[in-house]
């Protein structure tokens, strides 16, 4: 039996937070969200976008990955990508149902890794303000001024959040007062991907304050590289948010929304056309 550390019950038992592992309980529940954080964040950060999924009849599980959170005692030189990609990917394979795979940012990395060894428990992966990572780039190759801010074996918290976020001052504190170094190897191993991910469904949500836009995915389209083709797949969808590179933090409301409908095939396409459910549905 797996057995739980850390966990947080709300409305009953249908949010699970974990530390290490979880045993997860099973119910009647719509849609199974696995969400998994960015850099220096443990599951912690999902709190309200959890709990907001759960009021809905959902079930949301939100890892805190190695050496990060409530997990900040484990030896960073232990990690790396390959541990962060474990904890996830063990997560999938206790579910009996496929989830919808939710990564914010750094997330891409271990939950993409683990979707492509476990594509049959992933029905749909949303990318929270991020794109989708390749096979052989790690994360400093689009960051590579994070190997410089490296200590040791951590890359330290950065000293806060900008206001261009619109995180509330209350979220603001909480970050700053839960925010943990990272693991450096899991920012510099390259991932290996079989390629078995690329036929999951997939959702990109854009948050316009950080600069991403569909207007700026479809100029990458138009670049006419292989690696962009899949922006324009059947099953990808998109959603603008106006707000940050932080909305579970600071719109969960609207993040929200956009994770259930995206768990519906709803959203746009990358020319702006509503597809989905609700189209279909007059």
């Amino acid at each position: 039996m797996v057995v739980a550390r850390n966990g947080i019950s709300r409305r009953g038992r249908s949010y699970v937070r974990t530390g290490n592992t979880a045993e997860i309980p099973k119910g009647s529940i719509m849609t199974t969200f696995l969400l998994v954080p960015g850099l220096f964040m443990g599951g912690w950060a999902w709190d309200a976008v959890a709990a907001e999924l759960t009021a809905r009849g959902h079930r949301a599980i939100a890892p805190t990955l190695p050496g990060l959170g409530e997990r900040a005692g484990e030896d960073p030189a232990a990690i790396g990508l390959a541990e962060h990609t474990d904890a996830v990917s063990d997560v999938l394979a206790a579910q009996d149902t496929a989830v919808v795979l939710v990564a914010h940012s750094y997330g891409s990395f271990p939950a993409v890794a683990a979707a492509d060894r476990r594509p049959e428990k992933v029905e749909r992966v949303v990318f929270v303000d991020t794109g989708f990572p390749e096979s052989g780039e790690a994360v400093v190759t689009s960051m590579p001024h994070l190997a410089g801010t490296a200590d040791g074996h951590v890359l330290p918290v950065p000293p806060g959040i900008e206001p261009v976020h619109g995180v509330p001052d209350d979220e603001l504190a909480r970050h700053r007062r839960l925010a943990t170094p990272h693991p450096v190897r899991t920012v510099t191993e390259p991932l290996e991907l079989t390629g078995n991910w690329r036929t999951i469904p997939t959702t990109g949500v854009l948050c316009l304050a950080n600069g991403l836009s569909l207007e700026v995915v479809r100029a990458l389209h138009g670049t006419g590289d292989p690696r962009f083709a899949k922006l324009a797949d059947p099953g990808v969808t998109y959603f603008e948010l106006n707000t940050g590179h932080y909305p579970m933090l600071s719109a969960p409301h609207d993040l929200t929304d956009a994770l259930v409908r995206a768990s519906a095939g709803e959203g746009l396409d990358l020319w702006g056309n509503e597809v989905g459910s609700s189209v279909a549905s007059g």
